[in-house]
């Protein structure tokens, strides 16, 4: 490599790391704006997001970064470059190509809209009035369509191009044929479900349990799987998410309902997943536009996969009994392992997606993206959302939100204009189900393990053949390179079958 090109790919990654400040800036700002800022600021903290995104922004699409760019995608240059920077150049490219063409007041606008756009939703969400949010979707959806103008589509669904936002490479024809295998599996299960009259006993779920001692009690379940509390904390807010600033510092949030022990643990377990991805990226790749989880359906395999497939397995709670009694003396005295189990894994249709079971959550993703589709393609309007929301309800789950909140207003992602990311939480569940089946046969005594609460071989191969990487391969680099094959929806059924045949004896 020439000094003269050794001298750019510095002033390139200098120039991208400074893009890389502006989104930890940014990151600390909405944590901050969703967990502990007053209401009376939220205004001027828009505002203030705003103008800091909107220079983040004009630094990925300046002529500089095109001038980079234009300099090392050159075929011979690129392939001089060492992998991270050549990567790197590449996730800068696609970035700018697609953005470039948006204007940066364009861009600015539509991020105050957002931030102003989740402080409505958390007031209408609260008061059950989905007039208060509706304006503020629908100018979110309008600059949906505005942005897919310049970014262009396939030519066959305007939806794929949100898709690959969260998702690349993945398209509507290949998940409305994942879907379609998933739904009519569920509903086959469900259907065997509510017939057995092996239900189990959930009176105990909803007992008394003190936010303080459940805060507790999630923070030792969160160590002992190795969410490390030196590299990020948790706090409270309206609905859990995880951030991530850096590989040091990932934080997660939860909430608590001092009348159902299931929500805030299993949502911490969920957002701990998330996190222990973001702290084992590869420390090199700080500082680029890869250090981040590669997608976000692998990002929620491993969300998923913490959460049910650990969390939720018999093996985990055979070796964490005797510590949930120490923790809730009184609310599972005389509750043993088999019915904990079988009570945390009752599956019954419900309105709050992330307070669903495994085996309806599908379906209300579903829900999601058939809404979705609809108002990008224009065949839904923003103002029938309440309506056609509850007619999905019924029609995929049998049940009618009583309210607004339960129903329609109880996700923050529209608020925060993330179209296209629903689907990926399916997709997590399916590439969970792949790398569990792969995991079992690579890691020897893998249910011994964890029962005995010996987490760190699990983590050990998630960190080598997933975490590490960030974004250095892509989502289907990945699966098949763990696999040997595609997405595969097989496993995921298989895996809900064999369970929850055995749960409800049927």
């Amino acid at each position: 490599m020439s000094t003269n090109l050794e001298t750019r790919v510095k002033d390139f990654r200098n120039f991208v790391k400074k893009i890389a400040s502006y989104n930890q800036a940014l990151a600390v700002l909405h944590w901050d704006m969703r967990t502990q800022a007053p209401r009376k600021g939220m205004d001027a903290r828009s505002e203030v997001i705003g103008a800091l995104s909107a220079e983040q922004f004009k630094l990925a699409t300046s002529k500089e970064m095109g001038a980079f760019l234009e300099e090392l995608t050159d075929s011979a240059t690129l392939a001089s470059l060492d992998p991270i920077t050549q990567k790197s150049v590449l996730e800068c490219k696609k970035e700018y190509d697609r953005n470039k063409q948006i204007p940066a007041e364009t861009y600015q606008e539509f991020v105050v809209l957002t931030s102003q756009a989740e402080t409505v939703w958390e007031e209408a969400r609260e008061k059950n009035d989905f007039a208060m949010f509706q304006p503020y979707l629908e100018k979110i959806v309008a600059f949906q369509l505005k942005f897919i103008e310049y970014w262009g589509t396939d030519g066959k669904n305007k939806y794929n191009t949100l898709l690959d936002l969260y998702e690349p490479g993945m398209t509507v024809d290949q998940l409305d044929s994942i879907f379609a295998t998933l739904r009519e599996k569920t509903v086959e299960l469900v259907a065997a479900i509510a017939e057995s009259p092996n239900k189990p006993d959930t009176s105990f779920l909803t007992k008394y349990f003190p936010a303080g001692e459940q805060e507790a009690f999630s923070r030792f379940v969160l160590e002992r799987i190795g969410y490390d509390f030196q590299a990020g904390r948790m706090d409270r807010s309206v609905h859990p998410f995880c951030t991530s600033f850096n590989p040091g510092d990932v934080r997660i949030t939860t909430r608590f309902d001092e009348h159902d022990f299931n929500n805030a643990l299993f949502s911490c377990i969920h957002e701990a997943g998330h996190a222990m991805y973001e702290q084992n990226i590869d420390p090199a790749l700080l500082f680029t536009p890869l250090c981040d989880g590669t997608s976000m359906g692998i990002h929620e395999s491993q969300s998923r996969y913490w959460e049910n497939m650990v969390g939720r397995s018999l093996p985990f709670w055979k070796g964490m009994h005797g510590e949930l009694q120490k923790a809730f003396p009184t609310q599972f005295a005389d509750v043993s392992v088999e019915s904990f189990y079988r009570a945390i894994n009752q599956v019954t249709p419900s309105f709050i997606r992330t307070e669903s079971d495994e085996v309806t959550y599908n379906l209300h993703v579903m829900i999601r993206y058939e809404i979705e589709k609809g108002l990008i393609n224009g065949t839904i309007q923003v103002a029938d959302l309440p309506r056609i929301w509850n007619e999905k309800m019924e029609e995929y789950l049998g049940v009618v939100p009583p309210t607004d909140t339960l129903g329609v207003l109880q996700d923050v992602h529209w608020a925060g204009g993330s179209f296209g990311y629903f689907p990926t939480y399916s997709l997590g569940n399916v590439y969970a189900a792949q790398f569990a089946h792969v995991m079992q046969q690579e890691i020897n005594g893998y249910e011994e393990l964890i029962e005995k609460g010996d987490f760190a071989p699990i983590r050990e191969w998630l960190k080598e053949k997933i975490h590490q990487y960030g974004k250095m391969k892509s989502p289907r680099e990945l699966v098949e390179a763990i696999t040997g094959e595609g997405t595969n929806a097989t496993y995921l059924m298989d895996y809900l079958v064999k369970k929850y045949t055995a749960i409800y004896k049927l």
